[in-house]
């Protein structure tokens, strides 16, 4: 006969405590003893008690999942939809956001579900989704300025907290970096290094973060005396950053310094600096902008300008955790610090 599968009781009895007390740890309210907590976790893992999610769902009110959502502006045909999903799925960014995400969620026993939010319909779909309580909340990842989600769900009252400040203020918790600050320590860098004729390959214009690095790069020449700086705009790919440095050496044979927006541009940068026979950092210095997994996976290894992606996300994730259990009512900003990261491409 099969083995009938261990109940809240078994626990109790296993771990010498009261049944109502092991149901409030398995649905994880606060104000249990934290020594009490671990008597009652051992004794689950002794029975190999799980706990039903779906009778758990009725007594805490929630999905225990919320939703990652990558959402953006763009077109809406299955061509560039598929290549928006492409995208996302080729950026070590997205990697590093999932990683610091999972990493505060899994020990809480909250899961996160993935989706698309690049058209009107999909929008309408994660809204509704969210209002179903299907899950808690949501974590928004947007890659463009004019994306309209994030004033959908504060219009709809829904639990969400987001990457990078929205460019039109809505009522949402989110965490930044100081991008104008990183744009900053490239130029101070690379003037630093005796560079005096820097160029630079920005991100999408119509993403806030590119917009703020590159006005940080633009400033911290000029108050040099650097007025002019040559400008190649990419799109966050290595095939972008390779046709952004073959316009720049096109137009500015002599640039001696290139800050790159990313270190997926910063990559192709070189890559074509070495197909045109300039070396790096001999002749060109090259500073990234992330400290992704492309800026030591190739040679040179990069300098870049590290954004700490791991430690925001996982912030997301906590703010998110807070407002979804009313400890936190209003919103609030989180806003990192970047940092230079010196290698051998500079």
């Amino acid at each position: 006969m099969s083995r009938q599968a261990p109940t809240l009781e078994d626990v109790a009895r296993e771990a010498g405590v009261s049944r109502a007390t092991v149901s409030r740890v398995v649905n994880g309210v606060r104000n249990v003893d934290p020594a009490i907590q671990e008597l009652v976790r051992q004794a689950i893992e002794r029975t190999g008690y799980a706990p039903n999610r779906a009778a758990r769902s009725l007594v805490t009110r929630r999905a225990e999942t919320v939703a990652l959502v990558v959402s953006g502006a763009g077109d809406t045909s299955d061509e560039a939809q598929a290549a928006f999903a492409a995208r996302v799925f080729a950026d070590p960014f997205f990697g590093r956001v999932v990683a610091g995400i999972v990493g505060r969620l899994r020990p809480r026993s909250v899961h996160p579900v993935l989706m698309f939010a690049e058209s009107a319909a999909a929008r309408h779909e994660v809204v509704t989704y969210l209002r179903q309580g299907r899950a808690d909340g949501a974590l928004v990842v947007s890659s463009h300025a004019d994306d309209p989600l994030p004033a959908l769900l504060a219009g709809a009252r829904l639990p969400a907290v987001l990457f990078a400040r929205p460019v039109r203020p809505v009522p949402l918790s989110y965490v930044d970096l100081a991008h104008r600050d990183g744009g900053r320590l490239a130029a101070e860098h690379l003037l630093a290094r005796g560079c005096r004729r820097p160029a630079t390959i920005c991100g999408p214009l119509a993403v806030a973060a590119s917009q703020e690095r590159l006005a940080g790069f633009r400033d911290a020449l000029a108050r040099r005396g650097l007025p002019y700086v040559p400008v190649a705009e990419g799109g966050f790919t290595l095939d972008s950053g390779c046709a952004a440095m073959t316009d720049l050496l096109a137009e500015h044979p002599d640039v001696d310094g290139v800050f790159a927006a990313n270190d997926l541009m910063a990559r192709g940068a070189c890559q074509v600096l070495w197909e045109h026979g300039r070396r790096v950092p001999e002749d060109v210095a090259v500073v990234g902008f992330d400290d992704s997994t492309a800026a030591v996976t190739g040679r040179p290894h990069l300098t870049t300008v590290r954004q700490p992606v791991e430690d925001m996300a996982a912030e997301m994730a906590r703010l998110l955790d807070e407002h979804i259990h009313g400890i936190r009512t209003e919103p609030t900003s989180i806003v990192f610090d970047p940092e230079l990261v010196v290698r051998d491409s500079s």
